[in-house]
């Protein structure tokens, strides 16, 4: 079928949950997409965060095939290869001592809602005073099941769909005075994006990460790092949460973790572990043998390619240059991010969407999120090269929307970090 014939047939069959874009993509390669037409794409989003490998990678590739002739599914009623040693490297890599294996981010934090709960009753068992009650972070976003809904701070993504789970409270966004003000022993989890993905790539300060893990600590509550989006290599280490010398209680990751196939997991300590015994939790597919497989070969990927350092290289450098269209463009209010999970925030909403479709029309692909952010989020193996025809790209289109008289943009009143 061509595009018209898709988009007639899906417009017909599809629940409508996303307003696509006018394309059809039919292969890729690298950190290119390729239409059906033939015609290439830069592509900045990377499947919103998740084929840090690009498209076409041959270590990829190679682990589909192989993998796909032994076993591609096995019940967790029994042992394969992969699900130990992908445990061992997860737990290596993020500090933790176990790992639970699901398909997709969502499903990771609602492992770890749970597991925030169970530990609250086991505590509870043993004499402690703690409660059920979760804080989360206004411009949460967690996912989309009830749940992890219910910890979004989004209202259109909770009220279509109330009542949702109870027992959620909203902090300000890195506020350590409101933090501490609704801390209490009734929490049983505060749970924290160390950067806010869907919120605007937003990291919170050194004081509030170090604030919230002595309040936990404090009574015996979970600090719980969304990672889902930052983690795995993004910004240069392999959890966000390593910029900030504090270890979490449990973290999820989730989207490059297979490079494309489903694959989540929640990781934590020995101590939050105890609150789990066989039969409380579970998953079908969770932790399949292929895509194990595929996960295991994005770890040696990542290592074998020195990509934790590229991706600090090359994102310092792009960072660099937002900052220098932003000290030219007076409509591009703040640079924030770390590593390749950046973001240039906007002084309008309608801007930041003519930008994303001026983009597409010059083959580049980036989104817009939290209404006026630019979002940045491309393959780990983004060459310079690739930042500069984006930055060149976002240089034109400013100066072709600034207003008419517009002068060169000061540093007062901008935020660059």
């Amino acid at each position: 079928m061509n595009l018209e014939e898709i988009k007639a047939a899906e417009a017909k069959l599809l629940l409508p949950t996303y307003e696509r874009n006018p394309i059809l993509f039919v292969e890729g390669e690298g950190v290119y997409l390729f239409d059906e037409k033939g015609e290439r794409y830069l592509d900045l989003l990377s499947g919103i965060g998740v084929n840090a490998l690009g498209y076409g990678h041959p270590a990829i590739e190679t682990a589909i095939a192989e993998q796909s002739r032994k076993l591609i599914h096995l019940s967790n009623l029994y042992f394969h290869e992969g699900q130990a040693e992908l445990a061992l490297r997860l737990t290596e890599a993020s500090g933790m001592d176990r790992a639970f294996f699901c398909n997709s981010g969502t499903e990771a934090w609602e492992a770890s809602l749970k597991l925030a709960r169970a530990h609250a009753g086991l505590l509870r068992s043993e004499g402690k005073n703690i409660g059920t009650k979760f804080l989360a972070l206004e411009h949460s976003f967690h996912g989309r099941t009830m749940g992890s809904v219910a910890t979004t701070h989004k209202a259109k993504y909770r009220e279509p769909f109330e009542p949702v789970m109870p027992g959620v409270e909203f902090v300000a966004f890195d506020d350590i005075a409101d933090l501490t003000a609704k801390f209490s022993s009734d929490v049983c989890a505060v749970l924290i994006e160390a950067i806010q993905g869907e919120g605007g790539i937003r990291p919170v300060s050194q004081e509030f990460m170090t604030a919230a893990r002595e309040l936990t600590r404090s009574t015996g509550a979970l600090l719980i790092c969304d990672e889902i989006q930052a983690g795995m290599g993004r910004t240069g280490k392999w959890f966000g949460y390593q910029h900030y010398d504090v270890q979490p209680d449990v973290t999820t990751v989730a989207k490059p973790l297979a490079s494309g196939l489903p694959l989540g997991a929640m990781l934590c300590t020995e101590e939050a572990a105890r609150a789990i015994h066989p039969g409380m939790h579970g998953t079908t597919f969770g932790g399949g043998p292929l895509a194990c497989a595929v996960a295991l070969a994005v770890f040696q990927t990542i290592e074998d390619e020195k990509l934790l350092e590229h991706v600090t290289e090359v994102g310092t450098y792009f960072h660099e240059k937002l900052k220098d269209l932003a000290e030219k463009h007076p409509a591009i209010v703040e640079v924030r991010g770390m590593g390749l999970m950046l973001a240039a925030e906007l002084d309008s909403a309608d801007l930041a969407k003519d930008v994303v479709a001026d983009m597409l029309q010059r083959h580049i692909l980036i989104n817009r999120t939290s209404e006026a952010v630019l979002r940045f989020l491309p393959p780990y193996i983004l060459g310079r090269e690739h930042v500069d025809t984006a930055i060149s790209a976002l240089d034109e289109i400013l100066t072709e929307r600034a207003p008419q008289g517009a002068g060169a943009a000061t540093t007062g009143g901008k935020q660059i970090v």
